[in-house]
């Protein structure tokens, strides 16, 4: 959810010499010395969504999840960045150069890049790959999907918002008009009515595929926010990458209560200025499923198929920094009770 990149050159140490992976933005993160792997040693490439690491949002959970596999597992990685309004071309030579350069399995972050995942896995059968946010029944068996209920956590922050909103009035923006952003609006609408059916709820959402610039754009995060607040709307969730940063700033500008998204947002120290104005965040962890896949490929039983992670499983939770919701947490329990049992089914459309 989701930046101009640098492109940079990756040495790669061993029997493969010295590859360059320039063309597909990887950054030099590919330290074998440094990282205290061996030769033989299990090489991941990260291929990450519109805004890379550093949105302090999608992409910084996924490099988490890496940053620790790197550091418990003793793996070597790389990483390439997508470029905003890139080319469906441009993808697949950025996957296709991970595979070049041997690394195996590779990780792409986020659904944009399920054609290009397809192509290229389909070419490269003997290379693993993963892609996160995204299910397709079209593609190889090589391929495995990392998914999440997302409608499970944003029906939680629904709940936290309606118990919050002294106005009875709410905001959803999305970055991307997709199936998946929908299941975020889903549930956290459904959330939100189940506490107060009539509360008034206002949907932005920033672009529409295949304009995907929606996940990289806080000045439209800011605009769409204000909006909103112009409206009537105290409490105010963004699934939108990074453009959710302008949000935020919106609504803490106001004086009102912003819902952040993917990544405890209140702990990021490029939104601490904010953090006051910051009720909780609906974290997605991406990390936790990015670590989880790269253990199974380390172990030699990499996950195929579908691997969801729920709200039973910790996919989904929403952060308590800031202690917001220590006051509603009884409410939070009962709903998210409700949920795991099965007593409660979260919709995936609005």
């Amino acid at each position: 959810m989701r930046r101009s990149t640098k492109l940079a050159a990756v040495v790669l140490s061993g029997s493969l010499g010295i590859a360059s992976l320039a063309a597909c933005g990887a950054k030099s993160n590919d330290t074998t010395a440094s990282s205290g792997s061996s030769e033989g040693a299990l090489k991941v490439g990260m291929a990450y969504d519109i805004g890379g690491r550093g949105d302090q949002s999608f992409n910084d959970s996924a490099a988490r999840g890496l940053d620790k596999a790197k550091a418990d597992l003793g793996v070597t990685v790389t990483e390439a960045d997508a470029k905003t309004g890139e080319a469906e071309a441009d993808k697949e030579t950025r996957l296709k150069n991970l595979v070049t350069a041997g690394y195996n399995p590779i990780i792409a972050v986020g659904f944009v890049y399920q054609s290009a995942v397809e192509k290229v896995a389909k070419e490269n059968p003997n290379t693993k790959f993963a892609i996160i946010d995204s299910a397709s029944q079209t593609q190889p068996s090589n391929v495995t999907s990392l998914t999440f209920s997302e409608q499970e956590g944003s029906y939680l922050a629904g709940v936290a918002a309606a118990l919050k909103s002294k106005t009875k009035h709410i905001g959803f923006i999305g970055g991307v008009q997709s199936e998946l952003i929908k299941k975020f609006e889903a549930g956290y609408v459904a959330g939100a009515k189940s506490v107060t059916p009539d509360i008034k709820i206002e949907t932005t959402y920033l672009t529409t595929p295949p304009d995907f610039s929606g996940f990289n754009s806080p000045d439209k995060g800011k605009e769409a926010a204000q909006g909103q607040l112009d409206k009537g709307a105290d409490v105010i969730y963004s699934a939108a990458g990074s453009s959710g940063n302008g949000s935020i700033e919106a609504v803490a500008n106001a004086g009102k209560l912003a819902i952040g998204v993917d990544s405890d947002q209140a702990s990021q120290p490029a939104l601490s200025k904010y953090k006051n104005n910051i009720l909780t965040s609906m974290v997605k962890n991406v990390d936790k499923a990015v670590y989880a896949y790269i253990e199974s490929a380390k172990k030699g039983s990499v996950f195929t198929g579908v691997k969801n992670f729920d709200l039973k499983a910790d996919g989904v939770s929403l952060a308590t920094t800031g202690g917001k919701i220590d006051d509603i947490k009884g409410k939070l329990d009962e709903a998210a009770n409700a949920i795991k049992s099965g007593a409660t089914t979260v919709p995936t459309a609005p």
